[in-house]
């Protein structure tokens, strides 16, 4: 008596339209090779020890009517209204130490669409093996909100060196390596010169992503480290390497300004204009430096193309935009369908939210901003069960304005009223946070960690 909605994704989008979505009315069931959404702005925090991983985490089995099955969507059928899933199935290699002679050790995804390539994580080396458990489920409605990866511009190295912060496996590993790298350093047997590379920590990308977690990482080693290893301060260094001329391309230059005076007063280096050709085991070479040793190597370069949009959608008829790794929908979030005269109609099945979706002749942001409002928008429009009103409606995206952490309780927010600097931006950005967090688990355990922090310190184990 219910219609079957399937949800492609567990992120902003898909988790936020499955929690909304009126059960009375609709079955909603989330395909995902994470079965958790991951509030990805709180990461750079957990990998630094300021928060508990799971304070980032919201699991997809606590929505209460909501089912999650674990695996990847292959293909899509519009006429039959089916999709193919493959069960997620990993395989771990050993654990080893991470020292600077071994790539991350990641574990191996078996799955033949993906070939190792988690749609919504950097967490999964490309894998070996043959085909996995498949499946078909059918579908009243389908949205389609797989997200994108993170861009590596097939940089050599990256991949098997590098790490990347979208999802909190990878943020465990960075932890681990920061301490891995602080622990060899402390090392009476180790020698300068490793110490200097070891405790050089660059992050190649000037982003909000990659800004944050520097300034993470700066309060962490400024705050605990050299107080328990005061000897290791004249080592440490954090670079930020990007190939555009600021950093924080999206805020006015004003801010831009602050972040990187405030920056060059923490003694955080940014290295503008920077073509980063490869990454090593213990290096990463520039166009600019040639070969600059590096104890962890942090990439956050942007967004790349999901390939379920061209693999996934090959031959259903639905309309993409291949090298954006974007479906075309409409104003009603839509997905705009070729029909047997070569013209673009909407499916009144198939919806498409978040950063692999483009509204026709609109460019909107590739933000978590837009994923939510466009998954609170169209959960709005489902409930009103055809009510016309709500039907004629067209999604708009508001701005809410952009923030990030510099660090040393500094933080900088740009909104259309006020551009705004310092601790009292830093309040605002916590407090953003904080009422976006979902659950009231994490609304009671993030301030809590905070606080604890602050007066006890940082949780400077390796585990």
């Amino acid at each position: 008596d219910r219609e079957r909605v399937i949800i492609l994704g567990s992120g902003w989008a898909g988790y936020s339209l499955a929690r909304r979505l009126d059960k009375s009315l609709y079955q909603p069931i989330i395909v995902t090779p994470r079965t958790y959404f991951v509030f990805t702005p709180l990461l750079a925090g957990t990998a630094t020890g300021t928060l508990e991983f799971r304070t980032a985490m919201e699991s997809s089995h606590n929505i209460p009517g909501v089912r999650a099955v674990r695996g990847w969507a292959c293909n899509v059928d519009i006429s039959a209204k089916t999709v193919e899933v493959e069960a997620r199935v990993e395989k771990h290699v050993p654990t080893q130490d991470a020292g600077l002679e071994t790539s991350p050790n990641k574990p191996v995804a078996i799955s033949r669409f993906s070939r190792g390539y988690n749609p919504e994580s950097e967490s999964v080396t490309p894998a070996t093996g043959n085909p996995t458990r498949l499946f078909n489920m059918s579908y009243d409605k389908l949205v389609i909100a797989v997200g994108c990866f993170s861009q590596t511009f097939n940089t050599p190295g990256v991949r098997e060196n590098a790490f990347f912060l979208k999802d909190t496996t990878d943020a465990r590993r960075i932890r681990r390596r920061v301490m891995d790298c602080i622990e060899e350093a402390a090392l009476p047997t180790t020698t300068d010169e490793r110490r200097r590379q070891l405790l050089h920590f660059a992050v190649v990308g000037g982003g909000p992503t990659g800004i944050e977690f520097s300034a993470e990482l700066h309060d962490f080693i400024s705050e605990d480290i050299y107080r328990l290893a005061p000897y290791l301060k004249k080592y440490v260094r954090i670079t930020v390497y990007d190939v555009a001329p600021k950093i924080l391309s999206m805020f006015d230059a004003k801010l831009q300004q602050y972040a990187s005076k405030h920056f060059e007063r923490e003694g955080i280096v940014i290295k503008t204009r920077h073509h980063v050709e490869r990454v090593e085991p213990d290096a990463l070479i520039t166009k600019e430096e040639g070969r600059v040793p590096a104890g962890l190597v942090v990439w956050s370069t942007g967004l790349a193309p999901n390939p379920f949009i061209s693999k996934g959608l090959k031959g259903s008829g639905i309309s993409t935009i291949e090298r954006r790794g974007q479906v075309e929908v409409d104003n009603h979030l839509r997905a705009l369908v070729v029909d047997k005269h070569g013209s673009l109609v909407s499916q009144d099945s198939v919806f498409a939210l978040g950063d692999c979706a483009a509204v026709k002749g609109t460019q909107l942001p590739a933000t978590a901003q837009v994923a939510s409002q466009a998954a609170k928008w169209l959960a709005k429009s489902l409930n009103a069960a055809g009510k016309a009103q709500e039907m004629e409606r067209e999604f708009k995206f508001k701005s809410m304005g952009i923030m990030a952490y510099l660090g040393g309780w500094r933080a900088i927010t740009q909104m259309e009223s006020a551009d705004i600097t310092g601790r009292l931006a830093w309040l605002i950005w916590r407090g953003a946070y904080l009422t976006k967090s979902l659950s009231w688990r994490n609304k009671i355990l993030i301030p809590t960690y905070w606080f604890v922090n602050w007066l006890l310190g940082r949780d400077i184990n390796r585990f």
